[in-house]
């Protein structure tokens, strides 16, 4: 049985929350929100969970641990796995703990993890592509975020780190009609200069971006054609409405200041507790209806499959059969 001697803790840098910001802005017109809520907590939620893979992906190299990535889920495709270990297909399934009482006592108490349900969505487990022999292996993030107004404007004051953005409503992130947005034209109501950059796609659907240096009060358009536009990020919290027009849209759209989120994740430490193989998860797992209190959730908001962390396997060992497997091949080649 898994005991809490078994988890490797991994320090949380700034890169990580770079790098799953970067993923989460041009995966937003393929994501799929199967957990509900603000679509700033969707965001979050996929910042955090690439910053879980960059940073095991980092431990495995750092490890001299051998791996593959050739699989590795794209933005524009629906979950597959992570990386390969040893021939198996691995999937992370992270989960991103913001309260401040579980992550205090999660820092003494690391074992508290072990009571706790390794999740799967129900929806991922019966897709398509999958492997029996296909491993599922569980992280925890614990993490801060501004998400109110409140918890902004402090983290501003503080000079930490923000990205402030807005996504873009479902006819502009993903038109019916495949065709030029453009002449795009934004316009700031504001009495400062405001610096903005907006992300869609292009005409072969390439992710694309745009800086504009937007004057008070004063119309600026796009030269580049976008034929998608996904979502507007502002280097600092806008006193006033943006809007922006579009010849092939009905009306322009216009950005209230309250209509900006923060998803810069506040990482302090990942948790890597353990590993199952798919075809025994099915076996030993357990339902969870939706709108159940799990250590992770205050109520869930779909069906997951479960199993106690406790009953995972220690990733340790898994990580010496993955280095005997590289050797035993290498001197048979």
């Amino acid at each position: 049985m898994l005991t809490s001697s078994d988890f490797l803790h991994i320090p949380f840098t700034p890169d990580l929350t770079k790098g799953g910001i970067a993923y989460a802005i041009r995966s937003l017109p393929y994501t799929y929100d199967r957990m509900g809520g603000s679509p700033f907590d969707r965001l979050r939620r996929i910042v955090a969970g690439v910053a879980v893979e960059l940073a095991f992906r980092r431990h495995l190299s750092q490890q001299e641990i051998p791996y593959d990535v050739k699989g590795a889920t794209p933005f524009t495709d629906p979950d597959r796995y992570d990386v390969s270990l040893g021939g198996h297909r691995c999937d992370v399934k992270s989960f991103l703990i913001t309260r401040r009482e579980q992550i205090n006592s999660l820092q003494t108490h690391p074992e508290l993890l072990l009571k706790a349900p390794a999740l799967v969505p129900l929806d991922q487990y019966a897709a398509d592509g999958h492997r029996d022999d296909d491993l599922y292996l569980f992280a925890f993030l614990s993490g801060l975020i501004a998400a109110s107004q409140g918890d902004l404007n402090k983290a501003i004051a503080a000079g930490r780190p923000t990205y402030l953005i807005h996504s873009m409503p479902k006819g502009w992130t993903r038109p019916q009609v495949w065709r030029p947005l453009g002449p795009l034209a934004l316009k700031s109501e504001s009495d400062e200069i405001l610096t903005v950059e907006i992300g869609g796609q292009a005409q072969g659907r390439e992710f694309m971006t745009r800086t504009l240096e937007l004057p008070p009060r004063t119309r600026v358009e796009v030269d580049e054609p976008f034929f998608a536009l996904s979502s507007i990020h502002v280097h600092k919290l806008p006193a006033a409405r943006l809007g922006i027009h579009s010849p092939v849209m009905d009306e322009p759209y216009i950005i209230d200041p309250f209509g900006w989120g923060n998803i810069w994740v506040y990482g302090m430490e990942i948790i890597l507790t353990g590993y199952i193989p798919r075809e025994e998860f099915r076996r030993r797992s357990s339902l969870i209806q939706p709108g159940s209190r799990v250590f992770q959730y205050a109520k869930t908001r779909t069906k997951n499959l479960a199993v106690p962390v406790a009953d995972l396997k220690p990733l340790g060992r898994l990580f010496e059969q993955v280095k005997e497997w590289e050797a035993t091949k290498d001197e048979a080649d």
